[in-house]
């Protein structure tokens, strides 16, 4: 059945929740593609302006609503917590997931749709590129301090919101099926990328083996941490708070922080057709890894520090497997704008691959 439109229980939505004061309005708000993001316009008794962050979860993509929250309550309530006793300001932050009038997580309208609030973060710009280097730095110095800050969070608790999301091994044994079943008949068209993914079958492992084996630690992960996931503060210019945490569960720091890498250390456009354009950036790389170390500290083990290298590669080389998959199945899962533009995606990593690859003893961090 389809989805009905957010705006058809938008005002019953609005009265689930007590916002302190009288509602001015709610708006469509943001760049976000999953789920329906409204900002609401709230007069408190003063005669202030209050801003919320109201949004309709897509239960399409996240399934489990109630493990959804569980978690994100989970994380933000803990992280206030620590925040506060570091001294810290909660709510800047973090986010807080303002509840229900009858104290739930969540509000369920009646077309069964699943919908939350978040006090907005005032002060604040969320950028969707990198348009300074001192701004890749300051998302490096934000995804670690959440790295730090959460280190004592038991992974183990929280829910798996997408099954296996960052276990490349499982996307290698995904590529191979749509390879071998070739739905759409277009395996014939991309052997060249298929020799590089076989090539690499060994590389997919690397990770998740040393999870399995203990040498690398279960950790609470973001697995989204791209740039426009984080809030910069307007005055500062510093990264204070992370957001969209609806991929927030167990899995591996090197995860969170190669993604990062994958997005941030390149100027090229994810579908750029001209590879000549795609390079890894070394210089941007070292920042990222600079700012990143500074503030996870000693959160992170000495195998994690060690793997950093394959952190960037195996999350760049898993989203072009990825990329590969959907156009072999017939572009299902990314939306595409134009035929072909899943491979152009795919070979834009691969390309990155490669750039590390050629560059890898100098992605080592120095032990001296």
């Amino acid at each position: 059945m389809a989805r009905c439109q957010a705006e058809e229980t938008l005002q019953e939505a609005l009265n689930g929740f007590d916002f302190g004061g009288e509602i001015a309005g709610a708006l469509r708000y943001g760049q976000g593609h999953i789920n329906d993001t409204f900002c609401v316009y709230v007069q408190d008794d003063n005669g202030d302006c209050v801003r919320y962050i109201l949004q309709r979860i897509n239960t399409e993509t996240f399934r489990d609503p109630d493990g959804l929250m569980e978690n994100i309550t989970g994380v933000t309530d803990y992280l206030r917590g620590v925040i506060t006793r570091n001294g810290g300001d909660p709510a800047r932050e973090t986010l807080t997931v303002l509840r229900t009038r009858d104290g739930k997580p969540y509000f369920r309208d009646s077309q069964d749709g699943c919908w939350r609030v978040y006090p907005f973060v005032e002060g604040t710009v969320c950028l969707q590129s990198v348009q300074r280097p001192e701004q890749f730095y300051e998302s490096a110095k934000t995804f670690g301090k959440f790295q730090m800050l959460l280190a004592g969070y038991d992974a183990s608790s929280l829910h798996e919101t997408i099954a296996r999301f960052h276990d490349t091994r499982d996307r290698f044994r995904n590529f191979q099926k749509a390879l071998r079943e070739d739905p759409c008949g277009r395996a014939k068209d991309v052997r060249q990328e298929t020799e590089f993914v076989l090539s690499r079958e060994k590389d997919c492992a690397v990770l998740m083996d040393l999870l399995d084996a203990g040498e690398l630690p279960l950790r609470v992960t973001h697995n989204d941490t791209k740039l426009n996931n984080i809030l910069i503060d307007k005055a500062t210019g510093r990264g204070i708070c992370v957001i969209d945490l609806d991929t927030v569960m167990p899995g591996l720091s090197l995860n969170d922080y190669g993604d990062s890498i994958r997005f941030g250390a390149n100027h090229c456009a994810e579908d750029e057709r001209d590879l000549s354009k795609v390079n890894f950036d070394l210089d941007l790389y070292r920042i990222y890894t600079k700012g990143f170390l500074e503030a996870a500290g000693d959160a992170l083990t000495p195998a994690e520090k060690e793997y950093l290298p394959w952190g960037a590669k195996l999350m760049t080389l898993e989203c072009g497997i990825r990329f590969l998959t959907d156009y072999l199945e017939g572009d299902h899962y990314f939306r595409i704008h134009r035929d072909g533009q899943n491979l152009d995606r795919c070979r834009t990593q691969f390309k990155l691959v490669s750039d590390m690859e050629a560059l890898w003893p100098k992605l080592f961090v120095s032990k001296s």
